[in-house]
């Protein structure tokens, strides 16, 4: 009686050991295309680059799959790699995000909040 359990135990765990493969090896890659387009300039935005890109792989591919139901395609190896491709797609703009943000602020670091809020208020009426 408990074979079939364990057979469905260890089927589990390669489906699961697989999906994280699969969602790894994406965050990897989409982290060495990131910092081989636009090199870190220094060791920090190196780990930024880093913890960027792999936040917005995990938090934009589990959006898209939460907003999309898209949980069934993880089935199979296949539906788990078109997954991979959507955590792939969502880690590309994370750093690029990240960067034009802290731009936008070290440009207006003499600059009190409410010359801050004018400025982006003054940009948005544009």
């Amino acid at each position: 009686m408990s074979e079939p359990f364990s057979t469905m135990g260890i089927s589990a765990g390669l489906k699961a050991y697989g999906a994280g493969l699969i969602i790894g090896l994406c965050i990897v890659l989409v982290y060495l295309v990131v910092i081989m387009t636009r090199m870190p300039r220094t060791r920090q935005e190196w780990a930024v680059g880093l913890i960027t890109t792999v936040v917005s792989s995990l938090a934009g591919g589990s959006f898209l799959v939460i907003k999309y139901q898209l949980h069934s395609w993880g089935a199979d190896y296949f539906g788990m790699m078109a997954l991979g491709g959507f955590y792939f797609v969502c880690g590309l703009p994370g750093w690029a995000i990240v960067r034009w943000i802290f731009n936008f602020i070290n440009k207006r670091e003499g600059a009190d909040i409410f010359e801050v809020i004018n400025e982006v208020r003054d940009e948005i009426k544009k």
